[in-house]
């Protein structure tokens, strides 16, 4: 019987640019590989291809997926095994603890013939200068969106009731967090969606699949939502617990979802790109819009709101066209770097990790 998978993003494109959460992620591990080389050398069917096989064989497997392509992923981690693969090449630079010791560089580039890829410099520079200029563009148009998202706010912001915004928050930690564990909690730092060339992506059916309570946070830009979640991996660190912490996709400064699987819940902002209904036993909604926000205030500023609704989402549509764009120009670089490749040497790295947790899981 297969294990489980879980599925997330430890780095994403924002409007603070590229954030980069891998560290949290990694700690704890004892070995590590990291992979160098550029756009199509196999570094991500490498990682899946490894990770599905010890998935198969019964251990539970931790995808991190890629923010700039929907079909590859970051790393692979196998935690009971202690072993982690990640992509070492930036924008997700990865900077070893231990050298040698703990993580290993492994350089795919071993296997591309050098002088091919030098009768196709020009091409290979022009598109990194393009790549670069057009994710500059998508950072700068997801950040103009984040100042219209703060205007947003402020029509919520200026009509809560904080006092039962506390109240709401107290309620909720008095009723999970009772009794402190005598341990020092693991906590990691992830994303739970990103936007992607196809748009808005995340992986809360995933992630939250095998926890038995599920509260929904409903609410609007400033009713709270994200200030309740940071309070709750507060206490819950505070308390002892292994905290699982995501991340906004949009604004890494903002918390979407806290999960402690130790007590068995899940609490996330179930609004757009990610909202969701319950569906099964032990799913709750946490109105926060009801329960803290002066009754009227969407028809009252409903002319205002609407404007600011809809040029936040041009802004947004925008910033993922760039992300679309850099995506088309990444392929075309892949292309040229798989021609040139000599992937009977990929294989041969391949196999060697392979033996490696072979010898590790023994």
């Amino acid at each position: 019987m297969g294990g489980k998978t879980r599925n997330y993003y430890a780095g994403g494109n924002t409007a603070r640019g590229f954030h980069n959460l891998f560290e949290s992620n990694l700690s704890g591990l004892e070995r590590l590989f990291i992979l160098k080389g550029g756009p199509g050398t196999g570094k991500s069917t490498m990682m899946k291809t490894i990770g599905s096989k010890w998935n198969d064989d019964g251990y539970d497997v931790e995808y991190i997926h890629c923010a700039s392509d929907n079909e590859s992923i970051d790393g692979v981690i196998i935690r009971d095994l202690k072993i982690g693969i990640v992509d070492g090449t930036s924008p997700h630079v990865i900077e070893p603890a231990a050298p040698g010791a703990v993580e290993e560089y492994v350089n795919l580039g071993e296997a591309w013939n050098s002088s091919t890829l030098a009768q196709k410099k020009d091409d290979i520079l022009s598109l990194n200068d393009k790549i670069k200029s057009c994710y500059k563009s998508s950072y700068q148009s997801f950040f103009e969106a984040l100042l219209i998202h703060d205007e947003w706010e402020k029509f919520y912001i200026e009509n809560m009731d904080y006092k039962k915004a506390d109240e709401v928050c107290e309620k909720l930690i008095n009723t999970y967090f009772k009794k402190k564990q005598d341990k020092k909690p693991a906590v990691y730092h992830r994303f739970l969606g990103a936007a992607t060339p196809k748009g808005a992506v995340d992986f809360v059916p995933n992630l939250t699949e095998d926890v038995k309570q599920r509260i929904f946070i409903k609410g609007r830009p400033g009713s709270g939502k994200s200030t309740l979640l940071k309070k709750l991996s507060s206490k819950a660190e505070e308390y002892g617990y292994d905290t699982e912490i995501y991340h906004c996709g949009f604004d890494p400064h903002s918390l979407d979802m806290v999960i402690v699987r130790e007590l068995e819940i899940a609490v996330f902002d179930s609004t757009a790109p990610h909202e969701y209904e319950p569906e099964r036993d032990g799913d709750t909604i946490l109105d926060m819009y009801e329960a803290t926000i002066t009754p009227g205030t969407d028809e009252k500023f409903a002319a205002e709101l609407e404007d600011v609704r809809n040029r936040y989402s041009s802004k947004m549509k925008e910033a993922i066209s760039f992300l679309t764009e850099a995506k088309v120009m990444h392929d075309q670089l892949e292309g040229i770097y798989a021609e040139a490749m000599d992937f009977n040497i990929i294989n041969a790295i391949h196999q060697k990790i392979d033996k490696e947790i072979e010898k590790l899981s023994h």
